[in-house]
């Protein structure tokens, strides 16, 4: 006697098929595999360079723009800010003995360290110990890199609740300087284009 193949009731095919169903959506639904994040570039701060470069400056309420010279080593700095010109407005130095802010007039100012006389030079209140690390794309155990280039260079940093974007490199080597970048907080922001570097021993 042969066997006999009972037809499928539609309530059974439903059944079937929505279970098929759920199990493509679970499938679809299932996390991604994540991208493997781009490899972090060693980024040690350099112990001295000099950078030229343009650079503009704002509060929300002021603004200020020029080009900028900046002479750094451990012990001591010196900040040139120049009208687009190439007069000198301010210059900042700094040394183990404090800081001094001396104007195109002559006029001098001294404080403790750079951090108090930073505000009177760029307008903005930004931190003097870090601005090294920031300006060559360096990183240390306080800084927050969010978001790396596919070389592993930082592009989005958050430090001390400052905003750093880095829009442009030197070239496509992990080691090279960056050339464009935002440092920004609520309405303070600085620009800076860095047209030409020279590290020092």
């Amino acid at each position: 006697m042969s066997a006999t193949t009972s037809p499928v009731r539609p309530s059974a095919r439903r059944r079937f098929l929505l279970a098929g169903a759920a199990s493509a959506l679970l499938a679809a639904c299932a996390p991604l595999t994540p991208r493997e994040p781009a490899v972090a570039a060693r980024r040690a701060a350099l112990p001295g360079f000099t950078l030229e470069g343009r650079l503009s400056a704002t509060d929300g309420r002021q603004a200020a723009s020029g080009r900028v010279e900046w002479e750094h080593a451990p012990e001591r700095d010196r900040l040139l800010l120049l009208s687009p010109l190439g007069q000198v407005v301010a210059r900042l130095d700094r040394g183990p003995q404090g800081a001094s802010l001396t104007h195109a007039d002559g006029s001098r100012i001294d404080a403790a360290s750079a951090d108090a006389l930073l505000p009177s030079v760029l307008g903005v209140d930004v931190p003097a110990a870090r601005l090294p690390l920031w300006v060559q794309g360096a990183t240390d155990a306080a800084t927050q890199v969010r978001v790396r280039d596919g070389a592993g260079r930082p592009l989005h940093v958050i430090d001390e609740g400052w905003r750093i974007d880095y829009l442009a490199y030197a070239d496509e080597h992990p080691d090279s300087p960056p050339t464009r970048l935002d440092i920004s907080r609520g309405d303070a922001r600085i620009r800076l284009i860095i047209d030409a570097w020279t590290t020092q021993p």
